[in-house]
C-alpha cells in the first residue's frame, strides 16, 4: 500500500508499505477514507518532536471503515464507518481512568499513531486499542463533517473545557489557524459574552471575519490594547493559546487580566521563558499539554445534532499521490489554505 512515512528528519517520502496486520487482539484495521495534514505532522518533519521515530507512517487525522477486528475488540465490527482518535489508549490505567488519556501507560498509549507507530496518510492503518480509539459516525454525518472530531476539533473541546469558561467571560485565543478555529467553535458554546481571535495573517483573519462575524478579530501587534478595549478588566478572562508562534506564549499572559487562566494547547518548536519576576503579582492559573481526547462520541454527536461545523475549513482537497504538494502548499500556508483533506490514492 501507498504510505507517506517519515524518513531522516526534514524528510517525508511517498513509501510502498505492506498491509497492516492485526497484531494484537485489541487491534482494528481501517482503510483510510479521508485523512488530514495536521500542523504537528510538520513539527514531526522539522525534528520537533523527539520521540518521532524515523521509520513510521505519518499522520493521525482520518477518518474511514472499518476491514478486520482483533478478537478482543468488542465495541467495533467490520463495515463501521469510524473516525480514528489521534490518542489510542487503554481505558484501564491511572491516567485513562481519570481521563488523562494523552498520558496513558500503554506502550502504544497516548499520541501512538503517526508518531511512534503508523499512522494513517496512507491507505489503511492499524489502530491499537479499537475499542477506545474508534468511534462510529453516525449515519447524517459525512466523512468531512467527522474528520477533525478526533484531533484538531478534540483539542478545541478539550482546551475549552479546561478553561472553565463562563457567560460573563472575555475569550481571548491566539492563533487563528484550525485548532484555534475548533477551539472558538467549542468555546463558543459555553456563550461566553465575547470571543476575540488574533490572528497575524490577512487571509485566515479575512475567513473568520467571513463565517464568524459575531468574532472580534485583531493582530498580534494591536492585541494588548485591543483585549484591553474589549474587556471589563483590564484583560482577557480566559486567555487560549493556539498559535505556537515565537513571542504568542508571551502575549498569551501579558493579554490576561490578573487571576486569569492561561490554557497553551500550542506545540513550541523552541523552549518557552516563564518570566516569574514580570508577571508577579497577575496570579494567572496556567493549564497545558497535548489534548486528552476522551470527548470524541460527545463531540460527533454535536456535530450531528447541528451544533458544530468544521467543513468550511477544508480549503484544499488532494489524492495521496499528491501529498508532497499538498504539504508544500500547508507548509508555506499559499492559496489562502486552512485545512487540507487527502482522499485515498488513484491507482
Amino acid at each position: 500500500m501507498l504510505t507517506y512515512t517519515y524518513t531522516a528528519q526534514g524528510h517525508f517520502e511517498l513509501v510502498e508499505k505492506p498491509r497492516p496486520v492485526i497484531m494484537d487482539p485489541k487491534d482494528a484495521i481501517v482503510r483510510v477514507t479521508l485523512g488530514s495534514i495536521c500542523t504537528s505532522d510538520l513539527h514531526i518533519m522539522h525534528g520537533s518532536v523527539p520521540r518521532a521515530v524515523p521509520g513510521i507512517t505519518v499522520g493521525h487525522e482520518m477518518v474511514g471503515i472499518v476491514e478486520s477486528v482483533g478478537d478482543k475488540v468488542k465495541g467495533i465490527c467490520p463495515g463501521d464507518r469510524v473516525a480514528v482518535n489521534v490518542e489510542t489508549f487503554c481505558g484501564e490505567c491511572f491516567f485513562c481512568r481519570k481521563g488523562y488519556v494523552n498520558n496513558c501507560t500503554d506502550p502504544d498509549g497516548g499520541w501512538a499513531l503517526g508518531c511512534r507507530i503508523d499512522g494513517g496518510q496512507a491507505e489503511y492503518v492499524r489502530v491499537p486499542h479499537a475499542d477506545t480509539g474508534l468511534c462510529r459516525i453516525p449515519e447524517g454525518v459525512s466523512d468531512e463533517q467527522a474528520l477533525f472530531s478526533g484531533d484538531i476539533l478534540a483539542t478545541g473541546y478539550w482546551a475549552a473545557k479546561i478553561s472553565d469558561i463562563t457567560e460573563e467571560d472575555t475569550v481571548l485565543i491566539i492563533g487563528g489557524g484550525p485548532t484555534g478555529i475548533c477551539t472558538m467553535l467549542c468555546a463558543s458554546l459555553k456563550k461566553p459574552e465575547k470571543i476575540i481571535m488574533c490572528e497575524k495573517s490577512g487571509e485566515r483573519a479575512a475567513f473568520i471575519k467571513q463565517h464568524y462575524p459575531d468574532v472580534l478579530v485583531t493582530t498580534p501587534d494591536k492585541c494588548l490594547g485591543f483585549v484591553k478595549e474589549n474587556s471589563r478588566h483590564g484583560g482577557a478572562d480566559i486567555v487560549i493559546e493556539a498559535a505556537g508562534g515565537d513571542d504568542t506564549f508571551r502575549l498569551a499572559w501579558e493579554s490576561a487580566r490578573p487571576n486569569a487562566t492561561v490554557t497553551i494547547v500550542a506545540l513550541y518548536d523552541k523552549p518557552q521563558m516563564l518570566p516569574l519576576p514580570e508577571m508577579y503579582g497577575k496570579n494567572l492559573t496556567f493549564k497545558t499539554g497535548g489534548v486528552d481526547g476522551s470527548d470524541c462520541r460527545d463531540i460527533l454527536s454535536l456535530i450531528e445534532a447541528g451544533k458544530i461545523d468544521t467543513t468550511p475549513l477544508i480549503s484544499h482537497r488532494f489524492r495521496l499521490n499528491e501529498i508532497d504538494e499538498a504539504y508544500r502548499i500547508f507548509e508555506n500556508r499559499l492559496d489562502g489554505v486552512i485545512k487540507i483533506a487527502i482522499l485515498p490514492p488513484v491507482r
